[in-house]
């Protein structure tokens, strides 16, 4: 159908026309005639449904409103999620996946910018520095590398040859990059250059999991020869090691204020230590392994990727369980909260990626890209289209990934021919 094909006094029956975009208030639709004005601009809110009330804000006072779950199949990538980081001012979201890409997304919309893919392997391990300028990637044992890219442009600047990267975290003041790597030690290297200015020894196994205080004054790492190790930073003396898990440690984080160290282990605990003196304050038992802890911003909450595929939300410093949330079906493998401690999302092994609001744990929205989803994704069908666009059908009343705009033929019954292309802002689709 075209704009000049368009009958505003057409039939109810026959096909109906509709924009239909996903953005911070959830989803919407509207009728073809929106384009008479200023093209396309899809609303947000839920197809052919009002939206709901707003059940929480984010920190810049925009709505969030809660959503339906998402359509059998959906993904952010074909592969596990390894890892993800926010942006400081929490506008921007990168997941790693063993897909061997890594993706941008913005917040709190959830809507996909760019893919990346110039690493040789799987992705383990991403951060973003604190003024949210650069991001770094790091690769397994396939691409041995760390690269590293200008934000929020994604453009990329340099390739260190490191080794395969477990982990990776950058100072808060930008100039330290710290990676674990396979040779159980711990690279410093200067920014943006990527210089190697010490090696730090002393765990006996492969390093998991790091973690700086906000004063970027110290360092924690979290093995799999069951201790945690502090380190000063910059000059990176040991200054004690901590034991009493009995099993590796996946996760480690560091309170906003910096008095409080999270460990979670393989021994399925969460142990909650003093800092700087490194007493053991309280032990938690979490039931199940994890993968990754992240403590909200004003230190009363950790959050916990569970191996029973929810996250647990535990109040601090007294360790009581406040919230499970369920909706993952597969084990959850990362988990951060934003600055302002209004949003949590998480990462799981199947690929998919979700968003919640906090304190209350409620579900918001899905990050998908269609192209990863793949075949099973329910009532879709995906065909690559020649100079990268595609063909997408969707039953009537099926959500499209967030940030996408729709304009197409539509019956209660029948499904929704658009063909769309991916840019830079995500994916615009128009009538075919």
């Amino acid at each position: 159908m075209t704009e000049e094909s368009f009958n505003p006094n057409q039939n109810e029956d026959e096909p109906q026309v509709y924009a239909v975009n996903k953005g911070a208030q959830g989803w919407q639709f509207n009728r073809r005639d929106f384009l008479k004005a200023a093209g396309v601009a899809g609303a947000a809110g839920a197809i052919g449904s009002a939206t709901s009330p707003a059940h929480a804000q984010a920190g810049d006072g925009t709505a969030l409103t809660p959503a339906d779950p998402p359509p059998l199949g959906t993904r952010a990538h074909r592969l596990g999620v390894t890892s993800i980081a926010l942006s400081g001012d929490g506008t921007l979201l990168v997941s790693a996946s063993s897909d061997q890409t890594f993706k941008l997304w913005t917040l709190p919309d959830a809507a996909l910018i760019r893919t990346l893919d110039r690493h040789l392997g799987s992705v383990t391990a991403v951060a973003i520095s604190e003024d949210g300028t650069l991001l770094a990637s790091g690769g397994d044992f396939m691409d041995r590398t760390i690269r590293l890219w200008s934000l929020p442009d994604a453009d990329y600047r340099r390739t260190l040859r490191s080794g395969p990267a477990q982990a990776i975290k950058i100072s808060p003041d930008g100039t330290l990059l710290v990676v674990a790597d396979a040779d159980h030690a711990i690279q410093l290297r200067s920014l943006p250059t990527g210089e190697l200015l010490n090696t730090l020894e002393g765990h006996r196994d492969l390093i998991y999991s790091l973690a700086i205080s906000p004063d970027g004054r110290l360092l924690a790492s979290g093995a799999r020869d069951n201790t945690v190790k502090l380190w000063s930073l910059p000059d990176g003396e040991l200054l004690q090691t901590l034991e009493g898990h009995t099993d590796g440690i996946k996760a480690v984080a560091i309170s906003a204020d910096g008095r409080l160290l999270a460990s979670g282990s393989e021994d399925a605990t969460i142990r909650l230590w003093t800092l700087p003196e490194g007493t053991l304050l309280r032990t938690i038992n979490n039931q199940y392994n994890l993968e990754s802890l992240a403590i909200s911003p004003d230190s009363s909450l950790l959050a916990v990727a569970s191996w029973d595929r929810t996250v647990k939300l535990w109040s601090l410093p007294d360790g009581i369980l406040g919230n499970t949330l369920q909706g993952h079906s597969d084990v959850v493998s990362s988990v951060a909260i934003s600055a302002d401690g209004t949003l949590l999302a998480s990462g799981s092994w199947n690929g998919t990626l979700k968003l919640w609001s906090l304190p209350d744990g409620v579900y918001l929205r899905e990050f998908i890209d269609i192209a990863a989803s793949g075949p099973e994704f329910e009532g879709v069908q995906y065909s690559p289209h020649d100079e990268g666009a595609s063909v997408i059908t969707l039953p009537c009343g099926s959500p499209i990934p967030a940030g996408s705009t729709c304009i197409c033929n539509c019956v209660t019954g029948s499904s929704c021919s658009c063909v769309g292309f991916s840019g830079g802002s995500g994916h615009y689709w128009y009538p075919n």
